[in-house]
Parts: C-alpha cells; structure tokens; sequence
C-alpha cells in the first residue's frame, strides 16, 4: 500500500465548536487526510456551515449524525445530507430493514446517475460492551449482534457499516469485499485509550480489512498534528 491510499483511509473527527476551529483543522489537514468527521456536537453547534467549510478547503465530509426516527424521517434527513455534498453519511442499523431501505430507495431516486453520498449503518457503537447490551434487552454477543445488523443493512441496500474494528474480519466474511467497513476506536501506538473499549491500532485495523479508520484526539491532541498523521501513516504502511 502506497502512503497515498494509506492517507485516504484516515477520517479525521472534528471535536470542536466553532467554525473558526473548523476552518484551522480544515486548512491544516485537507490532503493529509482522506475526510473529516462532522458529528453531532458540531453539527448542532455551528450546523451546515461547517460541510460549506470543510468542502471550500478541498476537504471530503463524513456527515456522523447516526439518524435513527421513522423511515421517511430518515430518507429526508439524509437526502438533505446528500445535497450539501457529503461523501458518506450514516443511519443506526437499530432503525431497521424498512427505515434503511427507504432511504436507500430515495436516494437512488434523486441521484439516478450516480454521485449520491456512501450510507453507512451504525452496528453496535465502539463504546458499548455485553453489558450494555444486556442493559437495553440485547442477549447476543456483541460480535454476533454486529454481523446480523450488518447483513440486515446489506440487505437493505446500505453500502456499508461503522463497526468497532474488532469486527472487520466477521463482516468482511459475512458481507464481502465490496461492502465498505469504518471503523472508529482505532489507536495510533503512540496514543492513549480514552474512552473506547473495544479498540485496535491502525496497522491492525487496516490488515483486518477496515476501508476507512475514524481517528480524533491521537491527532487533534498531538504536540504536531501533521507529524502525527505521518506516523498513523507510518503504522498502516510499514
């Protein structure tokens, strides 16, 4: 793998507040990243602006809102989502068949050529253990849940699934080659854990069949963030 593919794997997570925030990481990182992540902290402080921002820069965008509401409500969110541009953009698999293959079925309609956004459906979150399975009536494992939502999603028409990366090889084997794998919970070796549980570096991760690797505060808190995005490239190359 050339350092080039290497660095489009790399999703960046925009934790911040302010456009101003957006504007620096953006010009910092655009074409030393593949994407930024745009998540529901930004994007309920500082709303559509900041995919006007990150696409201005020459940056893609992974619109991370995890919408999951009644299967209409869903389609037009996401086909909001598609007019400003997204490159990917992502559903809870929780929502079920119905919610994510109408938002298929409207996407195809508007986009009949092509060029709609990649949506992926959200398995079982990387924060998430048994336990908290357990908690809210879920007694299967959690690789077990997260290979039947991602099947469930494939078979809706979704082009691929957020999943702890611990799980790749399960859905990859489950799924297909053709079925795109991001994967958050990735940890540079130089990186802290933080809060995610069910982790894996991103050489690892990447061997293990991850498309993309959603990595935040390993870059974001580095003393130099664009030598840090070199070293994740160093770690997935080498």
């Amino acid at each position: 793998m050339t350092r080039d593919e290497a660095r489009r794997k790399i999703i960046f997570a925009l934790d911040v507040d302010t456009v101003d925030e957006v504007e620096r990481w953006a010009g910092l990182l655009a074409g030393r990243v593949g994407m930024f992540k745009i998540g529901k902290q930004l994007y309920t402080s500082c709303g559509p602006q900041t995919v006007r921002v990150v696409r201005e820069r020459g940056g893609e965008v992974f619109l991370d809102l995890k919408y999951h509401d009644i299967p209409n409500t869903v389609a037009m969110a996401t086909l909001a989502a598609a007019r400003m541009g997204v490159t990917l953009c992502n559903l809870h698999a929780l929502g079920g068949y119905e919610m994510m293959a109408t938002t298929v079925g409207a996407l195809e309609k508007e986009f009949p050529g092509g060029g709609r956004p990649k949506v992926l459906a959200v398995t079982i979150l990387t924060s998430s253990t048994a336990e908290t399975l357990k908690g809210v009536g879920i007694d299967l494992p959690v690789s077990e849940m997260v290979v039947k939502l991602a099947l469930l999603a494939k078979s809706a028409g979704i082009d691929g699934v957020v999943a702890s990366p611990l799980e790749v090889s399960l859905i990859r084997e489950a799924c297909g080659d053709d079925f795109l794998v991001v994967t958050p919970g990735v940890r540079p070796s130089f990186a802290s854990v933080d809060d995610q549980k069910r982790i894996m570096t991103p050489a690892d991760a990447v061997k293990g069949g991850a498309d993309y690797l959603v990595i935040g505060r390993p870059i974001a808190a580095a003393a130099d963030p664009v030598a840090a995005c070199e070293a994740i490239i160093d770690e997935i190359t080498l």
